[in-house]
């Protein structure tokens, strides 16, 4: 099964999708790639946040923060991957720090095409995005450029995963398929 799960920053996402991929691993391996490359004290944060609310779970984590299918060659393709985020990899993609946080544009559209190559070759996988379109700000065209590619990267995932949700306000909203916890 491939679930993917956008919703707004603090609304439950990295909770469903941690339940789900524990039962979904049915007590078998389960990974936890983890996306975000740190620059700043709220980056280490937020990851050592997201370290403890996994603790006990029986993750096996794998930093990922760039060619996402590189953590295939790390891990059993027949477990189940907790990917978490879309957004972040995105990031790491589009804004090269080897470039001098340069916009790669290409690599948005390899990412994409390599998310979605992921979600096809592996057993089990949820994958977290972050749901930035709903406010009625226009920014400027470097964000704008960071947004539209995120949402052509959603709507890859929701279109090639079993199932699809949005966390929003602490409720999970069904769009695609069927979710058991």
């Amino acid at each position: 099964m491939t679930c993917f799960i956008s919703g707004g920053a603090k609304n439950g996402k990295s909770t469903l999708a941690q339940n789900l991929a524990v039962r979904l691993a049915e007590g078998g391996k389960h990974y936890y790639i983890a996306t975000m490359i740190p620059v700043d004290e709220e980056d280490r944060e937020r990851i050592r946040r997201h370290i403890a609310d996994r603790d006990g779970l029986g993750f096996e984590t794998i930093e990922c923060g760039k060619n996402i299918l590189s953590c295939l060659d790390r891990a059993d393709p027949n477990g189940t991957f907790l990917l978490d985020s879309a957004t972040a990899l995105l990031m790491n993609e589009l804004f090269p720090v080897e470039k001098n946080y340069e916009m790669d544009l290409p690599a948005a559209y390899r990412c994409a095409e390599d998310l979605c190559t992921f979600a096809k070759s592996v057993r089990n996988a949820v994958i977290v995005s972050d749901y930035i379109y709903s406010d009625a700000v226009r920014y400027d065209a470097v964000t704008e450029t960071y947004r539209k590619c995120l949402a052509d990267i959603d709507r890859s995932l929701a279109g090639v995963c079993d199932t699809v949700v949005e966390v929003a306000g602490a409720q999970v909203i069904l769009h695609k398929g069927e979710l058991t916890l």
